[in-house]
């Protein structure tokens, strides 16, 4: 069955063509800048991608390039649209409304519209690939995969902020988490990748890249998350400044003179990592510039460790131990130094990295402890398209969403 996997933002849509029974990625690629004149569409895998300038006024005429780059030229990939069984739609926000993924009706476009106010960029975009799909491909099945479902079993006590009571009743404020997709797909893999039961084992799983998150699984069921209301919550990020004290909001408005909107945009555009080097948002250019003696890299570099680990010792309290931590993302599978900050100190716990192990250039699903390590820690390179890929096949196909081992 093959699947074709859609994450539309607000200027661009990105996808990947799946045959979920044999795991191949047959094509995938992304339309960048849709709605103004630099747009380009860039498809195709490894040596033989391709990049073309070429004018989207919105995402219905994007989805329209996609569709004739994989049915037709050197770039095709199947015979015809009928070769694309069903549709899988990443869709950032699900609120209370939906704890799994789900078949797309008009109810469920409209709950995904309503609750837009909660990831306004996001949501909006997923419904603009919605609407794309169903004009270009009418009648073909879509499924809806929501970053927060997997959050849904968090408790009372971890979701709920200690606000009125009355503000979570009139505007569900409340912790929904983020990248659930992820945490999702690297818990599964890591509990075959160890040959232990998913239900057997408290995991700490920690996606770590320009946006960042960690989640704690006691047994199968996130149990807390560190993203909240929006994205913006939890550890020090790219470009997020993560979890800090509320007041400073305010303070800054004043001192600043800024809006709510130009306040919201610093916490969530300028600060992390860039904000406190000054030089970027991207890891690598910071760790270089830190290696170099640039003292506000350095700082920005201990901080992201530090915001991590804090984390970490949460979680392990949280649960009551941890049989493993996995890694993944950018930061997580790729950085040796930060991955050597972050499990620093912690052989009390039981945590011990093998340096050997942790060496730079490795690739793939691999252990970094050392053998006589009490905690595991395993990194999963994560596939979230894949997971969509999966639960709109069971959904299409067998009706119904199981965890099934991840092959």
């Amino acid at each position: 069955m093959n699947v074709l996997v859609l994450n539309a933002g607000s200027s661009s849509l990105k996808y990947q063509l799946i045959n979920v029974e044999t795991h191949e990625v047959l094509a995938k690629g992304i339309c960048e800048r849709v709605g103004s004149a630099e747009a380009f569409h860039k498809h195709g895998i490894d040596e033989n991608e391709v990049v073309i300038d070429t004018p989207m006024p919105d995402h219905n005429a994007a989805m329209a390039l996609v569709l004739e780059a994989l049915t037709s030229g050197p770039t095709k990939a199947i015979d015809s649209l009928d070769d694309i069984d069903a549709v899988g739609h990443r869709v950032v926000q699900g609120g209370k409304y939906f704890d799994r993924s789900v078949l797309i009706d008009d109810d469920v476009v409209a709950k995904i519209d309503e609750l837009a106010e909660l990831a306004p960029l996001h949501n909006k975009a997923a419904l603009m690939g919605i609407e794309a799909c169903r004009e270009q491909m009418p009648g073909k099945p879509m499924v809806a995969v929501f970053d927060t479902s997997f959050f849904q079993t968090i408790p009372p006590k971890a979701y709920m902020y200690p606000l009125p009571y009355e503000l979570y009743e009139k505007h569900a404020i409340r912790k929904y988490g983020a990248h659930g997709t992820s945490h999702r797909y690297i818990a599964e893999r890591a509990a075959a990748f160890m040959d232990e039961p998913l239900e057997d084992l408290k995991l700490i799983t920690c996606h770590l890249g320009n946006g960042c998150s960690i989640s704690a699984i006691d047994h199968g069921v996130a149990v807390d998350t560190s993203m909240g209301l929006t994205p913006l919550d939890g550890l020090m990020m790219g470009t997020r400044c993560g979890a800090i004290d509320p007041a400073i909001v305010p303070f800054i408005m004043e001192k600043e003179n800024l809006t709510a909107a130009e306040v919201n945009d610093l916490m969530n555009k300028k600060s992390g990592l860039l904000g406190i080097s000054g030089i970027s948002n991207d890891l690598r250019s910071v760790r270089q510039a830190s290696e170099e003696g640039d003292e506000r890299a350095q700082l920005a570099y201990d901080m992201y460790s530090n915001s991590a680990k804090k984390y970490i010792g949460q979680y392990i309290a949280v649960m009551g131990g941890v049989d493993a931590i996995v890694l993944t993302a950018g930061v997580g599978e790729n950085c040796d130094k930060m991955r050597r900050m972050i499990f620093a100190g912690l052989q009390p716990l039981g945590i011990k990295i093998d340096l050997e192990k942790n060496r730079a250039g490795l690739r793939g699903e691999r252990e970094i402890s050392t053998d006589d390590s009490e905690v595991r820690i395993v990194i999963i390179p994560t596939d979230e398209e894949y997971m969509i890929a999966r639960d709109t096949y069971q959904l299409v196909k067998e009706g119904t969403l199981e965890i099934t081992e991840l092959v």
